[in-house]
């Protein structure tokens, strides 16, 4: 099982941001507590169960284990995981 981080390039109040995803919701949530991401930061909208990161927070999160995936360049694996997110967000609540 494996935690992904994509491309950290949202900008939004003055950061880029990435998304924070999992295979399962549990290792999501475990990395989550890590990073010190409180669970009410959790999103389950139409794009998928995930958590928004900054820039700093992603590459914390990558030391820490999670995959760097890009949109660019792995695109198949990032559609794989989006969908992933969507399935597993189906059952779960922000």
């Amino acid at each position: 099982m494996t935690v992904y981080v994509d491309d950290a390039v949202t900008l939004w109040r003055g950061q880029r941001w990435a998304h924070l995803m999992a295979d399962t919701l549990d290792e999501l949530h475990e990395m989550a507590a890590r990073l010190g991401i409180p669970h009410r930061a959790f999103q389950n909208k139409t794009s998928g169960a995930h958590y928004d990161v900054p820039a700093p927070v992603r590459e914390e999160a990558i030391r820490l284990g999670a995959v760097a995936i890009s949109r660019h360049h792995d695109r198949e694996l990032v559609r794989t995981v989006i969908r992933n997110a969507k399935a597993q967000g189906r059952g779960e609540h922000a």
